[in-house]
Parts: C-alpha cells; sequence; structure tokens
C-alpha cells in the first residue's frame, strides 16, 4: 500500500509545517489555531499508521495495535477539529484588529 506511505509522509510533513508556524507566530488565538491544526496532522499521521498496520503485518497483535492507533488517531483528528472550529472566529476577529 505505497499510497499509505504517502499519506503517512504528508500528514508528517504538514504537522510539521504547523508546528513550526505555531512557533513563530505572537498572536494568542492564531497559537491556539495552529495547535489544532497540528493536533489533527498528527491524528492523521497516527491513524494512518495504524491503518498500514494492517497490511504490513497481518497478525492478531498487529490488528489490535493497529485498531488502537486509528482510535487514538482518530481521536486527536476529532478534538482537533473542535477546536479548530471554536478558535477560528477569534483568529478572524484577531486578524481584523491586526489590519
Amino acid at each position: 500500500m505505497q499510497i499509505l506511505v504517502v499519506l503517512i509522509i504528508f500528514a508528517l510533513v504538514f504537522y510539521f509545517y504547523y508546528k513550526t508556524k505555531y512557533f513563530r507566530t505572537r498572536r494568542p488565538a492564531e497559537k491556539q489555531w495552529l495547535s489544532a491544526k497540528s493536533s489533527m496532522a498528527l491524528g492523521l499521521f497516527v491513524a494512518l499508521f495504524g491503518l498500514n498496520a494492517f497490511f504490513v503485518h497481518p497478525s492478531t497483535i498487529s490488528y489490535v495495535i493497529g485498531t488502537i492507533l486509528i482510535v487514538v488517531g482518530g481521536g486527536s483528528v476529532w478534538a482537533g477539529f473542535r477546536a479548530y472550529k471554536h478558535y477560528l472566529p477569534f483568529v478572524m476577529k484577531e486578524a481584523e484588529q491586526q489590519n
């Protein structure tokens, strides 16, 4: 499953991209917003890694560990998305005040 490997790499790259932007910004709401986006990217990375475990080593232990990783990653994506939606209006307001 080469497509999973490519998606895993993209998720990891987006995580590092958003974390870098998080450390570079000085606005508090934007920091929280970028943290939520990086949480979604990291959760996607973990979930895809768990999904990839199903195909790499098809065994019972691999299925259990893959399922755990998918659940943890999905929870992180869900929590990050909720935080993203929560902080988005504050980021927009902060950007308007900056200009």
